[in-house]
């Protein structure tokens, strides 16, 4: 894909800006309040997405609500890399039937990874009537003239073609929170992991430009932000489409720059591409987090091969050895699959092992799910899940007790927290977290949200430090 191709032209964004205006007009006449409701599925690159639903959906003159009886607009944002969550999304799709129902003039969009998948708008198609919209994220830019065809043409509207994507710059965002941001980087993916359906739904890299992404850092400081959070499917691979001589580690010391009492968080990261380069501009920030979530997947250097992941257990190790010994208080994190097709039990056990030799501060584990469409899909799998189950409860186990370990270290500690939202526990009744993304539930009063305390840790468990504030 040339680049010349990736970026969406004024003239089209000015386009989808005149079917906005005419959603108003179509609205107008009913001389009262439209709702919208955007359901979220998913990882954190899908919040950015609804935000820019929402922000369109607010541009027609929709307000917004959290009752799909309420709203005139019902737009789910789903995920297509675990069965299910597809399984729930049919399932609201389902219930939506009866407020479609009641409301017959209620307009039903699903959009995401799930709705670009194979397959998946024709069974919507088939099956689900009461959807009015179907696209995928490489549409999502489209939205308002999608949107304005379901209402003028009073017809059903797919747009789910196989395209590379493109993107757009200047959509109107409607962000949930207050204290934290999310800020897309890039979109799509060049790696191709045998299990992952991710480059198939939402197209191949593709690297925002660095003023752009500066210059919304630049307000989101301005406005008062106090976390921003980079996203990508791969964020260490972050300009290598862009032929300009940045790469990710650049794109972070020039956000480092900006001034300002505020933390960077970024994900998700391949360690194929994390370099020494990275951790030392991390190291040496005023403001970027010492906290990586790097996902590892296997112990196993068979396994991985097999995953399609270009590095080893080995290499893996090595990485992590220099980034703590730059930031010996790093926070790690990872993501494990178990029971990939053809791995034995001695295999699933290596990944243990490096669990316990790594010593993780927290893992996000799964058990392999297959996504039609993929390599992994076709390889043969004959290990019953039963007994996947027990090498995901043993590896669970391990992390458990490391992660309970190293929390309990923080005890007599004080540490730095944005403190965020009540916890609904009265014996703590505010939560927040540290640089590190540790989870901080502690007591105080309401003038301490949207700021950060310093905590006398207390107390902790596998997943959270106890506190209080001093």
């Amino acid at each position: 894909m040339e680049r010349k191709n990736v970026f969406v032209a004024q003239e089209e964004l000015d386009a989808q800006r005149t079917y906005t205006r005419r959603i108003r007009e179509l609205l107008a006449p009913a001389a009262r309040e439209h709702f919208a409701m955007v359901d979220t599925f998913g990882c954190q690159q899908n919040e950015a997405d609804s935000e820019l639903l929402r922000g369109m959906l607010g541009e027609m003159g929709f307000s917004f609500t959290d009752r799909p009886e309420q709203a005139d607009v019902v737009v789910l944002n789903t995920c297509a890399i675990r069965e299910h969550a597809e399984q729930r999304v049919y399932g609201n799709l389902g219930a939506l039937s009866h407020t479609k129902r009641a409301n017959p003039s209620q307009i039903i969009c699903l959009c995401g990874c799930m709705a670009q998948r194979p397959g998946v708008a024709e069974k919507v198609r088939e099956s689900y009537r009461q959807v009015d919209l179907v696209f995928g994220p490489q549409s999502l830019w489209r939205f308002p003239e999608l949107l304005h065809s379901v209402y003028a043409g009073r017809r059903r509207v797919f747009s789910v073609a196989d395209e590379p994507g493109q993107i757009a710059e200047g959509i109107p965002v409607v962000r949930q929170d207050k204290l934290r941001a999310w800020v897309s980087i890039m979109y799509g993916c060049d790696n191709f992991c045998s299990y992952c359906i991710v480059p198939y739904v939402r197209g191949r890299q593709r690297s925002r430009l660095p003023e752009q992404i500066l210059s919304e850092i630049r307000s989101l400081v301005r406005e008062g932000y106090r976390e921003i959070t980079l996203l990508g499917q791969n964020v260490n691979s972050y300009g290598k489409d862009l032929d300009i001589g940045w790469d990710f580690a650049d794109l972070l010391s020039a956000a480092d720059a900006i001034e300002g009492d505020y933390l960077i968080r970024f994900m998700s990261s391949q360690p194929k591409d994390a370099t020494q380069k990275l951790f030392d501009v991390m190291a040496s920030s005023r403001h970027v987090a010492h906290q990586l979530h790097l996902p590892v997947q296997s112990g196993s250097d068979r396994v991985l091969r097999a995953m399609h992941r270009p590095y080893t257990v080995a290499q893996y190790e090595a990485l992590i050895a220099y980034a703590r010994r730059v930031m010996p208080d790093l926070v790690l994190t990872s993501d494990v699959i178990v029971g990939f097709p053809g791995e034995t039990e001695a295999e699933a056990m290596e990944t243990v092992a490096l669990v316990e030799r790594v010593r993780f501060d927290a893992l996000f584990t799964f058990i392999f799910s297959p996504r039609p469409g993929t390599p992994a899909a076709k390889m043969d799998d004959p290990v019953p899940r039963s007994e996947k189950q027990v090498w995901f409860d043993r590896l669970c186990a391990a992390q458990n007790g490391i992660s309970a370990a190293i929390h309990a270290r923080y005890v007599g500690k004080t540490v730095r927290v944005l403190v965020d939202q009540h916890s609904g526990d009265l014996r703590w009744p505010l939560q927040g977290r540290t640089a590190g993304g540790r989870l901080v539930h502690l007591t105080g009063d309401d003038t301490a949200l949207g700021t950060y305390r310093d905590v006398s840790v207390t107390d902790s468990n596998t997943w959270a430090l106890y506190g209080h504030m001093e």
